[in-house]
């Protein structure tokens, strides 16, 4: 038989882990910055493309071209992404494509207020995630989120609007590398713009051959 000498503190004590417990289970605090967001945005509009098991780049950049205004399918993108079959620095030739396509690329930083501030500014972000040992690395865009519910809503895979939780997003763009990028007109600055980063990405379309659009996008910030 097992004798409690004092209860109240064990109950006490199993109050307080149930406590930490769910504490630990709703994630870390949300900033201050995400705080000032809109509590739910959703980008309804952003066009969705189902993918193959080797389709998650195409099928995503597809959408982003697709919602700038291009006629263009996930098929029409394979070849020049060398897929299917050669994956190697996949991210860099989803850059050049989309510089080739007129439109500026504009990397984000490593910290998720960037990618839900330009979500909440009508900006759906491409991200690189790695789901864990059993799933392959993917793309997949980032068009929305519930911060009271504490999730995102992804274009990815067979799903239009798959949901998944601020944490296990967290954690699988991390072990991605933070990789994040807009893919921008060059006539829409983003967000809480970097002068810097944004005139970088017109010097790119400058060297693909594409001066209109650097000149177009030099124009936004004055210069």
């Amino acid at each position: 038989m097992l004798l409690l000498k004092n209860p109240h503190a064990l109950i006490r004590g199993g109050l307080l882990s149930g406590l930490i417990l769910l504490a630990g289970c709703a994630g870390p605090a949300l900033s201050p910055r995400l705080h000032a967001l809109p509590e739910t945005v959703e980008l309804a509009g952003v066009p969705f493309f189902q993918q193959r098991s080797y389709q998650s780049a195409p099928a995503s950049l597809a959408s982003l071209l697709t919602f700038q205004g291009e006629v263009i399918t996930p098929g029409l993108l394979e070849r020049p992404l060398h897929l299917p079959g050669d994956e190697s620095d996949l991210r860099q030739r989803m850059r050049d494509e989309a510089v080739r396509h007129g439109l500026l690329v504009y990397p984000l930083q490593p910290n998720l207020d960037d990618l839900f501030v330009q979500v909440a500014a009508g900006n759906p972000v491409l991200v690189h995630l790695n789901e864990g040992w059993m799933a392959a690395n993917r793309f997949a865009l980032l068009i929305g989120y519930d911060r009271i519910k504490r999730i995102v809503w992804l274009r990815a895979g067979a799903e239009r609007r798959l949901p998944m939780s601020f944490s296990k997003f967290a954690s699988a763009w991390s072990d991605a590398g933070h990789w994040a990028v807009l893919v921008q007109s060059p006539a829409k600055v983003p967000a809480d713009v970097d002068r810097q980063i944004w005139l970088q990405g017109a010097d790119a379309l400058e060297r693909a051959g594409q001066g209109d659009a650097a000149a177009v996008a030099r124009r936004q910030l004055g210069d």
